[in-house]
């Protein structure tokens, strides 16, 4: 069994790691500027975060198997995506998202 020092010292740990990563960047940027081409690279960061994330959830992982489709997520991101392209707002995709998803899952 751990002992509870290791782990508030392991969540502590954490803590500020997190904190370096989430800050240090504008710290050392903040007299700086990036060049054109990296600020263009770094705008495709977040559609990829999110890419990554929704193809994640639209599959279920079977050991020695191929995955399957999640049916459940594919409907509901149905008229998510429809919203993203027409809207563009992050409010309006995730509302669109969590309540198409419980309606679907009141249905089912």
């Amino acid at each position: 069994m751990l002992s509870t020092s290791y782990v508030l010292l392991t969540i502590v740990g954490c803590g500020i790691v997190t904190l370096l990563s989430r800050t240090l960047p504008f710290v050392l940027l903040k007299n700086h500027s990036l060049p054109p081409l990296v600020v263009e690279l770094l705008s495709f960061v977040p559609i990829t975060i999110m890419t990554a994330l929704w193809v994640t959830n639209l599959f279920t992982q079977h050991l020695g198997h191929l995955p399957s489709v999640n049916y459940e997520n594919l409907f509901a991101s149905i008229p998510t995506v429809i919203t993203a392209a027409i809207t563009k707002s992050l409010l309006w995709i995730v509302l669109v998202g969590v309540v198409s998803l419980a309606i679907l899952r009141a249905v089912m």
